[in-house]
């Protein structure tokens, strides 16, 4: 019972900690968000709302994050066809 008591706020904490992670790399590494964000930031590009060297600097971190993003998918991908080994 004060196993509980002490631990409990604990692991309230983790959990918490450990869905902020998973609300932020989805935010980061959401495919169709980046996308959007790669046509919204051409758009901005192309109405001259935004300086070349900014758009090539905003573009290219973007990009990083798709390819992680898409990592990540692959991996998934093949964590759930891999034949399961016993």
């Amino acid at each position: 019972m004060l196993h509980k008591l002490v631990t409990g706020p604990l692991n309230m904490v983790k959990k918490v900690g450990e869905k902020i992670q998973e609300e932020a790399d989805k935010e980061l590494y959401d495919l169709p968000t980046i996308q959007k964000k790669l046509v919204q930031l051409q758009m901005k590009y192309e109405l001259q709302e935004l300086p070349e060297e900014e758009y090539k600097q905003q573009e290219a971190e973007l990009l990083e994050r798709y390819e992680i993003a898409k990592r990540k998918e692959l991996e998934q991908w093949e964590a759930l066809t891999k034949p399961k080994e016993e």
